[in-house]
C-alpha cells in the first residue's frame, strides 16, 4: 500500500508572508501548482496558500444588508465579517491572504487517506510533516500520478 512518502514531492516551493500576490501568481503558474506553504524566517510551517485564495480575493465585495426599525440601524452580518472582506479585496501579500489551519499529513499516512481528505476538506496542498520539520507537500497531480500504470 503507497503512503504519503512515496507520492510526495521532496522539493518543497515555500512562500513568506511578505511576498507579494504577484510574485505568488508566478510561482503558482510557473510551477503548474495550485498551492504553497507559508514559512516563517525560520522554515517553519505557518500557513498554506492556494489559487482558489487569490480567487476569493478578486471576487467582489459583499456589502451586508441593513435594516432599519423605528430608526435603529441594524446589520444584518458582524462588523467583524465586514473587516475580514474588506482585508481580502485590499490584499496586497500573501500575509493577508493565507490560512493559518493547514491539514497536515506525515510520512506513513495512506494514500487512501490523503485521498479522503482532498475530497472531504477541500485542501488540496497537503503538507507532509516528521513532527515540527516539513518533509514533503503532496498536490493534486501527485495523487493522480498514482492512478496512471
Amino acid at each position: 500500500m503507497l503512503n504519503a512518502s512515496d507520492i510526495m514531492t521532496t522539493d518543497v516551493i515555500t512562500v513568506k508572508k511578505e511576498t507579494s500576490l504577484k510574485e505568488l501568481a508566478r510561482v503558482l503558474y510557473e510551477r503548474h501548482i495550485n498551492g504553497v506553504p507559508v514559512v516563517d524566517d525560520g522554515g517553519a510551517l505557518i500557513g498554506i496558500i492556494c489559487e482558489s485564495d487569490l480567487i476569493r480575493r478578486d471576487r467582489k465585495l459583499h456589502i451586508p444588508t441593513v435594516v432599519a426599525l423605528f430608526d435603529a440601524v441594524f446589520y444584518l452580518e458582524s462588523s467583524k465579517k465586514m473587516e475580514k472582506e474588506i482585508r481580502r479585496i485590499n490584499a496586497a501579500t500573501v500575509g493577508d491572504l493565507y490560512s493559518k489551519d493547514v491539514i497536515t499529513v506525515d510520512e506513513r499516512t495512506p494514500v487512501v487517506e490523503i485521498a479522503t481528505i482532498m475530497s472531504e476538506k477541500h485542501a488540496y496542498t497537503i503538507p507532509v510533516m516528521d513532527e515540527d520539520r516539513m518533509v514533503g507537500i503532496i498536490g493534486k497531480a501527485d495523487l493522480i500520478r498514482t492512478l496512471v500504470p
